[in-house]
């Protein structure tokens, strides 16, 4: 019986990528193509698979490629930074975040983005996640509400 041969990790490559908006031009063509990937396949993977997630929400993403061109993707969750934007409907964060506020967000907020963001972060319980998106808040100049 042979033993079964593994794949050779050719490149590992990071991106983040639009929800649903993949498209062979940069930043996708010029950091897959170079390891000559099929990039349209690619883009119609990712845009299949990113469907349900708000289109034009950014999505962090792994690509795996192996020596015979085939690769393979691993999403994480939207960055916090932008889910908490989006809930202070903010544009951007603050350039002094200690003297300069610029929106707020409740604390059922905060829990929602923890929990969406729950398998990529490394707290072991909600309550730790929240405290961690509580200092991204507030790394951004936005004031966390009690209530």
């Amino acid at each position: 019986m042979a033993q079964a041969r593994k794949k050779q990790v050719v490149a590992v490559v990071r991106l983040e990528i639009l929800a649903g908006e993949a498209t062979p031009s940069p930043p996708v063509g010029p950091a897959l193509g170079q390891h000559g990937l099929n990039l349209p396949d690619f883009c119609k993977d990712f845009n299949n698979h990113t469907k349900h997630i708000d289109k034009g929400s950014p999505v962090p993403v792994v690509v795996t490629v192996y020596e015979d061109r085939k690769y393979e993707f691993k999403t994480k969750t939207t960055p916090a930074a932008f889910l908490l934007k989006k809930a202070a409907a903010l544009q951007k964060g603050s350039g002094r975040p200690n003297t300069e506020k610029l929106g707020s967000v409740t604390r059922q907020q905060l829990e929602e983005i923890a929990q969406q963001k729950q398998a990529d972060l490394t707290s072991k319980d909600l309550e730790a996640a929240v405290r961690t998106i509580t200092g991204t808040a507030r790394s951004m100049g936005i004031e966390v509400k009690s209530s």
